[in-house]
């Protein structure tokens, strides 16, 4: 159910006059600060000072009870609920994105939903502070409830996506979790040092107009990097691709540069550029063209014989900027 609250501050706090202590959610209402009105939903979005993720708060007695995170929880989604949280006449609540699904029927008592709005729920919300729900992989702060989900979006902390390339792999976790995955499960080929010296062959490389060789892991100045082949459509020209991936964040990965080269019958291509974060899809860098490119019909010619076998050496190097 949803209450319209009645209180008056005392010695800086909430002091709920309208219902009889011995309700354990009011109960917690009570130890909550100052109720403020809930920014509007822009702001939620896109308020910078509101959102802030680099200014945590830091409250160690801080505690929010079961009971009210329940409240605030979609019971059709099951994710937290942001203004404006709908409810039925009868008190049930929902999220906004959760409404149309429903088809304007409340999900625990099917009543029509109406347009109208939990208020009093959402201005509980604007009073809780949290802490972060990647907590488990280090993340240490505590936020308002309106700037968590924001913060959880850029968290350095927040797991990484599996950068295999060659199956659309779910698996996610921090980085050293993610090599060892990537090492037993995918059974990518690990190298260390800073240079290397690939060979990619394909028969019949004419029928191939989309591939995906097998991904290569380098070790090295304590970091780890992939190195990504693939056989793709530009415009109606068919090319192949190489390009280095960071396993890390983006900041850190400006950190690093690395160059490609490939050639053949006198000739030669050479890439030099910045490794991209795994943050970013191996789809989204390919298609940005972020890499070495290097046209079929120049591809084969690098390949030499009769032109019917791709046979690319594809060397380069990984160093570390002053």
């Amino acid at each position: 159910m949803c209450y319209e609250l009645k209180a008056e501050f005392r010695a800086g706090r909430v002091v709920d006059t309208s219902m009889a202590s011995g309700n354990p959610f009011f109960d917690d209402l009570q130890s909550k600060p100052e109720v403020i009105d809930p920014p509007q939903i822009e702001d939620i979005l896109d308020g910078e000072s509101v959102n802030d993720p680099t200014q945590p708060t830091t409250k160690p007695n801080l505690v929010v009870s079961s009971s009210v995170r329940e409240l605030l929880e979609c019971p059709v989604c099951l994710n937290a609920m942001y203004p404006p949280i709908h409810q039925c006449s009868n008190g049930h609540t929902l999220c906004s994105g959760c409404k149309p699904r429903v088809h304007n029927r409340c999900p625990t008592c099917r009543h029509e939903l109406g347009n109208i709005r939990c208020l009093a729920l959402e201005k509980v919300a604007a009073s809780l502070e949290l802490p972060c729900k990647y907590q488990s992989y280090g993340c240490v702060g505590i936020y308002p409830y309106y700037s968590k989900l924001k913060h959880e979006s850029q968290c350095s902390y927040r797991p990484y996506s599996c950068p295999y390339a060659g199956s659309d792999c779910t698996v996610v976790g921090d980085i050293p979790f993610l090599v060892a995955h990537l090492k037993d499960d995918h059974k990518v080929d690990m190298h260390s040092g800073s240079t290397f010296n690939h060979r990619y062959v394909k028969s019949n490389p004419h029928e191939v107009e989309n591939a995906t060789w097998m991904l290569t892991v380098f070790s090295c100045y304590g970091q780890y990097f992939c190195l990504h082949f693939e056989a793709f459509q530009l415009g109606m020209a068919p090319v192949y691709i190489a390009f280095l991936r960071f396993m890390g964040d983006d900041n850190e990965a400006k950190n690093y540069s690395y160059s490609l080269e490939v050639g053949g019958n006198g000739r030669k291509l050479i890439w030099q550029g910045v490794p991209r974060s795994i943050r970013d899809s191996h789809r989204k860098v390919r298609d940005s063209f972020d890499g070495l490119i290097i046209q079929r019909n120049m591809a084969l010619f690098f390949s030499g014989g009769d032109r019917k076998e791709l046979k690319l050496r594809v060397t380069g190097r990984i160093w570390k900027e002053q």
